[in-house]
């Protein structure tokens, strides 16, 4: 499943501010440099899918705070009710 994040490196705490639709803002506690606020965001999109990272991937935007994220074994529904819980 493919969807939307904005991110916003950081921030005081990893966090979900707001859910429009399949769509994520995200405030990430590390800074962005060397890799840390990507490293950061996907193992806490991990957390919140409860899935292992290595199902987690950055398919675009490495380098710019809006994001594509991929999640693997994750399906459109499953996305929507997360979202709905956050």
């Amino acid at each position: 499943m493919l969807f939307q994040v904005k991110v916003k490196p950081g921030a005081r705490k990893n966090r979900v501010v707001k859910v429009q639709g399949t769509s994520l803002d995200v405030e990430i506690k590390a800074k962005p440099e060397k890799n840390q606020a990507n490293e950061a965001l996907v193992s806490f999109i991990a957390k919140i899918f409860k899935v292992d990272k290595e199902k987690v991937k950055i398919v675009r935007g490495k380098t710019s705070r809006k994001k594509v994220i991929k999640v693997e074994g994750v399906e459109e529904e499953d996305l929507k009710r997360i979202c709905e819980e956050l």
